[in-house]
């Protein structure tokens, strides 16, 4: 067995071994496991005043969540050989269900059928290569700032999540420091420090053994320590009730070609373009930050066969249409896999196999807090920092834009966004320094769709 695996994924040729990938699996799944719950909840509009009860059912939606990201991450290892995993995307499923469903009234099948074709539409610029000439036409330099960017808005993604830093309720600052106290931020504070200490003793799978680790901390604490604000997600930090939960499929399939004369043609064209735009460059940036800590990319920044990546993605989003999970897409945290060690498709082909088993042992998932799983994301946004020294400061043409990727993402809690504004920046100001002609075609059209991206809500007022 070890044989055949070490044949199709090619382990020792990319220097690593079995055991190495089979734990950078567990580490990424681990990572990625909020979703399991997350996207239900989300979809669900669970605890949203107003619109309780009128999201998509719990259980059904955990089971397709789960489906999906199991499915497309298996095929995204045996297919291309990279430790990318896929799931249902955040930010796209909170579009999907407070914009499409909440803002605009379309019905849940609806606003999966605008998924569903932005992902048609996304496959076809993938089998025309367009998507992957877009990738390779990028400049070395924002390359690298879109790596950093991620490091950053990862970390980001773990202080918050684990209430170190929060959105104030009120008061002119956009985030603070979250109240220190309470369990949920005790278990962070020691599981960071214990996580830190592992990766500075290089601890083999100190991601993994610091998750692991703080997780048991969280469960003996909360069993023992009474009268301390408890864990936000349901069943986090506690021994399960239970073990096992059948998959419920009843919302697979639920598609509505109606929206197109709901909406009209206009306006079904601008929404799935918004959300098609994130998708591309979400998957883009993700692609060149985790490809780069894994040393996937050559000198250029290029990743070899990128366009199997691409397809398996752009087929996510089908998939996440179809099966009513909203769009799957290659996650930020693939980088946690890669930071332990993971270099091929084996790391997602064991993700896969886990979401699939969570399908049936979802209780025991939510067993790990988000507390567990931040200090192991910061650790990660640290380790994909590294490259900013590659960055050509100097070079104010290249270093102003770099410098806008990187921090609008974190910012604006987008990687989209972030890649956007550095292209037109750096767009602009080649042209104002009479130097547009070294300027890829490619990144001029990118520009231009950033430009149409970022003013749709102006556009749809003045159709209004």
């Amino acid at each position: 067995m070890p044989g055949a695996l070490d044949g199709w994924f090619q382990i020792r040729q990319r220097g690593t071994d079995v055991g190495t990938e089979v734990r950078a699996g567990l580490t990424t799944f681990m990572v990625m496991a909020y979703i399991i719950f997350v996207n239900p909840i989300i979809l669900g509009y669970v605890g949203v005043p107003g619109l309780d009860g009128k999201g998509l059912p719990f259980g059904p939606t955990l089971t397709v969540t789960c489906l999906t990201a199991g499915l497309l991450s298996i095929a995204m290892g045996v297919f291309t050989n990279y430790p990318f995993a896929l799931a249902p995307g955040m930010g796209l499923n909170a579009v999907v269900a407070f914009e499409l469903v909440a803002g605009r009234g379309l019905t849940w099948p609806q606003a999966m059928t605008i998924v569903f074709l932005e992902g048609a539409v996304i496959t076809v610029l993938v089998l025309t290569r367009f998507r992957e000439a877009m990738l390779e036409a990028v400049p070395l330099g924002l390359k690298r700032a879109i790596s950093v960017g991620i490091g950053l808005f990862i970390a980001f993604i773990g202080f918050f999540t684990a209430g170190f830093v929060v959105k104030p309720n009120a008061g002119p600052l956009p985030v603070g420091l979250g109240p220190l106290q309470g369990l949920p931020i005790a278990v962070f504070l020691v599981g960071f420090v214990l996580t830190a200490w592992l990766m500075a003793r290089r601890v083999r799978g100190a991601l993994l053994l610091g998750i692991v680790l703080t997780t048991i901390i969280a469960i003996a604490l909360n069993g023992l320590v009474a009268g301390w604000k408890g864990f936000s997600t349901p069943g986090a930090a506690q021994l399960p009730r239970a073990i096992v939960q059948l998959p419920d499929f009843s919302t697979f399939g639920r598609l509505d070609f109606g929206v197109v004369a709901r909406l009209g043609i206009v306006t079904t064209m601008l929404v799935t373009f918004s959300i098609m735009l994130s998708d591309f460059f979400d998957t883009m940036g993700t692609i060149i930050g985790v490809g780069g800590k894994g040393g996937f990319l050559d000198r250029e920044g290029r990743l070899p066969d990128a366009r199997r990546v691409l397809l398996v993605d752009s087929l996510g989003a089908v998939a996440g249409g179809l099966a009513n999970s909203s769009s799957n897409t290659t996650y930020i945290e693939s980088a946690a896999g890669v930071a332990e060690g993971g270099r091929t498709g084996l790391v997602a082909v064991v993700v896969g196999v886990l979401f699939l088993v969570a399908m049936w042992l979802s209780p025991l998932a939510s067993v790990i807090p988000a507390q567990a799983t931040a200090p192991a994301l910061i650790i990660v946004g640290f380790y994909m920092m590294s490259v900013a020294r590659d960055i050509p400061w100097d070079d104010f043409e290249e270093a102003i834009p770099a410098f806008t990727t990187m921090l609008v993402m974190p910012f604006t809690w987008s990687i989209t966004n972030g890649i956007g504004a550095g292209f037109v920046t750096y767009v602009a100001i080649k042209l104002l320094n009479g130097r547009g002609r070294y300027v890829h075609w490619m990144l001029y059209v990118a520009a231009a769709a950033f430009v149409v991206y970022f003013a749709i809500p102006f556009i749809e007022r003045r159709l209004a």
